[in-house]
Protein backbone atom coordinates (compact mmCIF):
# COMPACT_ATOMS: atom_id res chain seq x y z
CA UNK A 1 0.00 0.00 0.00
CA UNK A 2 1.63 3.50 -1.09
CA UNK A 3 1.86 6.02 1.75
CA UNK A 4 -1.02 8.25 -0.45
CA UNK A 5 -3.24 5.34 -0.21
CA UNK A 6 -2.92 4.80 3.53
CA UNK A 7 -5.81 5.85 5.99
CA UNK A 8 -5.24 9.18 7.65
CA UNK A 9 -6.86 9.30 11.05
CA UNK A 10 -5.97 10.97 14.87
CA UNK A 11 -4.05 8.93 16.58
CA UNK A 12 -5.63 6.80 19.87
CA UNK A 13 -4.00 5.68 23.05
CA UNK A 14 -4.53 2.08 22.20
CA UNK A 15 -1.84 3.10 19.00
CA UNK A 16 1.94 2.38 18.86
CA UNK A 17 4.18 3.91 16.62
CA UNK A 18 6.67 1.58 14.50
CA UNK A 19 9.03 1.57 17.05
CA UNK A 20 6.90 0.56 19.84
CA UNK A 21 5.48 -2.28 17.76
CA UNK A 22 8.95 -3.38 16.95
CA UNK A 23 10.33 -3.03 20.62
CA UNK A 24 7.16 -5.04 21.34
CA UNK A 25 7.12 -7.59 18.70
CA UNK A 26 10.84 -8.18 19.12
CA UNK A 27 11.34 -7.63 15.33
CA UNK A 28 13.23 -4.72 13.62
CA UNK A 29 11.27 -1.74 11.99
CA UNK A 30 12.75 -3.00 8.80
CA UNK A 31 10.78 -6.74 9.38
CA UNK A 32 7.52 -4.33 10.52
CA UNK A 33 7.88 -2.82 7.32
CA UNK A 34 8.46 -5.72 5.16
CA UNK A 35 5.21 -7.65 6.83
CA UNK A 36 3.37 -4.32 5.85
CA UNK A 37 4.55 -4.54 2.06
CA UNK A 38 3.67 -8.54 1.49
CA UNK A 39 0.24 -7.37 3.05
CA UNK A 40 0.60 -9.13 6.58
CA UNK A 41 0.22 -6.69 8.60
CA UNK A 42 -1.51 -3.18 8.20
CA UNK A 43 -0.24 0.59 9.44
CA UNK A 44 -2.37 4.00 8.95
CA UNK A 45 -0.55 7.61 9.40
CA UNK A 46 -1.42 10.64 11.20
CA UNK A 47 -1.90 13.97 10.08
CA UNK A 48 1.38 14.57 10.70
CA UNK A 49 2.13 11.61 8.39
CA UNK A 50 3.47 9.51 11.36
CA UNK A 51 3.37 5.85 10.90
CA UNK A 52 0.76 3.99 13.77
CA UNK A 53 -0.54 0.29 14.18
CA UNK A 54 -3.38 -0.59 16.06
CA UNK A 55 -1.88 -2.92 19.01
CA UNK A 56 -4.15 -5.41 17.30
CA UNK A 57 -1.13 -6.22 15.47
CA UNK A 58 0.93 -7.36 17.98
CA UNK A 59 -0.94 -10.55 17.78
CA UNK A 60 -0.52 -11.06 14.25
CA UNK A 61 2.96 -10.26 14.41
CA UNK A 62 3.44 -13.20 16.70
CA UNK A 63 1.60 -15.59 14.48
CA UNK A 64 3.51 -14.65 11.53
CA UNK A 65 6.69 -14.97 13.10
CA UNK A 66 5.50 -18.30 14.92
CA UNK A 67 4.39 -19.53 11.13
CA UNK A 68 7.65 -18.58 10.09
CA UNK A 69 9.53 -21.01 12.76
CA UNK A 70 7.14 -23.56 11.31
CA UNK A 71 8.74 -22.86 7.49
CA UNK A 72 4.98 -21.71 6.37
CA UNK A 73 5.38 -19.73 2.97
CA UNK A 74 4.93 -16.43 3.52
CA UNK A 75 1.92 -16.86 0.82
CA UNK A 76 0.67 -19.28 2.84
CA UNK A 77 0.78 -16.78 5.74
CA UNK A 78 -1.04 -14.58 4.14
CA UNK A 79 -3.87 -16.14 2.85
CA UNK A 80 -4.26 -17.73 6.61
CA UNK A 81 -4.47 -14.25 7.66
CA UNK A 82 -6.59 -13.01 5.08
CA UNK A 83 -9.15 -14.95 6.55
CA UNK A 84 -8.64 -13.99 9.83
CA UNK A 85 -11.17 -10.86 11.41
CA UNK A 86 -9.60 -7.92 11.15
CA UNK A 87 -11.68 -5.82 13.19
CA UNK A 88 -10.46 -7.43 17.06
CA UNK A 89 -7.24 -9.17 18.14
CA UNK A 90 -6.79 -12.73 17.16
CA UNK A 91 -8.65 -15.11 19.67
CA UNK A 92 -7.42 -18.31 21.06
CA UNK A 93 -9.68 -20.28 18.84
CA UNK A 94 -8.46 -18.08 16.06
CA UNK A 95 -4.88 -19.57 16.90
CA UNK A 96 -6.25 -23.06 17.70
CA UNK A 97 -8.11 -23.19 13.93
CA UNK A 98 -4.67 -22.10 12.42
CA UNK A 99 -2.67 -25.07 13.67
CA UNK A 100 -5.12 -27.48 12.74
CA UNK A 101 -4.22 -26.73 9.35
CA UNK A 102 -0.12 -26.53 10.17
CA UNK A 103 -0.27 -29.65 11.99
CA UNK A 104 0.08 -31.83 9.16
CA UNK A 105 3.05 -29.55 7.48
CA UNK A 106 4.95 -30.22 10.59
CA UNK A 107 4.06 -33.58 11.49
CA UNK A 108 5.18 -34.36 7.50
CA UNK A 109 8.51 -32.18 8.00
CA UNK A 110 9.24 -34.04 11.04
CA UNK A 111 9.16 -37.29 9.54
CA UNK A 112 11.54 -36.19 6.78
CA UNK A 113 14.03 -35.17 9.63
CA UNK A 114 13.48 -38.35 11.04
CA UNK A 115 14.38 -40.05 7.81
CA UNK A 116 17.63 -37.61 7.32
CA UNK A 117 18.76 -38.30 10.21
CA UNK A 118 18.20 -42.10 10.01
CA UNK A 119 19.99 -42.48 6.59
CA UNK A 120 23.06 -40.21 7.40
CA UNK A 121 24.97 -42.30 8.38
CA UNK A 122 25.23 -44.78 5.79
CA UNK A 123 25.07 -41.97 3.06
CA UNK A 124 24.90 -37.97 2.43
CA UNK A 125 22.50 -37.98 -0.65
CA UNK A 126 24.54 -37.65 -3.04
CA UNK A 127 28.82 -37.56 -3.73
CA UNK A 128 28.26 -40.84 -1.88
CA UNK A 129 30.13 -41.67 0.64
CA UNK A 130 29.25 -45.54 0.78
CA UNK A 131 28.87 -46.80 -3.07
CA UNK A 132 28.40 -50.39 -1.91
CA UNK A 133 25.21 -49.63 0.12
CA UNK A 134 24.35 -46.56 -1.34
CA UNK A 135 20.83 -46.88 -2.56
CA UNK A 136 21.99 -43.87 -4.99
CA UNK A 137 24.34 -46.40 -6.75
CA UNK A 138 24.04 -46.81 -9.96
CA UNK A 139 26.69 -47.59 -12.45
CA UNK A 140 25.41 -46.33 -15.53
CA UNK A 141 23.56 -43.35 -13.71
CA UNK A 142 20.54 -43.14 -14.50
CA UNK A 143 19.57 -41.83 -11.20
CA UNK A 144 21.74 -38.72 -12.56
CA UNK A 145 19.99 -38.47 -16.26
CA UNK A 146 16.26 -37.91 -13.61
CA UNK A 147 17.83 -35.01 -12.40
CA UNK A 148 20.02 -33.16 -10.22
CA UNK A 149 20.77 -33.92 -6.54
CA UNK A 150 19.47 -36.43 -4.06
CA UNK A 151 17.03 -38.03 -6.26
CA UNK A 152 16.20 -41.00 -3.68
CA UNK A 153 15.48 -38.41 -0.81
CA UNK A 154 13.92 -35.72 -2.86
CA UNK A 155 11.05 -38.79 -4.41
CA UNK A 156 10.44 -39.73 -0.76
CA UNK A 157 9.78 -36.31 0.06
CA UNK A 158 7.47 -35.69 -2.74
CA UNK A 159 5.77 -38.73 -2.28
CA UNK A 160 5.20 -37.65 1.49
CA UNK A 161 4.27 -34.34 0.68
CA UNK A 162 1.30 -35.97 -1.68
Amino acid sequence: MSRRSRPVRRARSNDLSVGEVAARAGVAVSTLHFYEAEGLIESWRTDANHRRYDRRELRRIAVIRMAQKLGVPLAEIREMLSALPRDRALSKADWQAVSQGWRARLDARIRQLEQLRDELDGCIGCGCLSLESCPLYNPSDRRGREGPGPRVWIEEMTKDQA
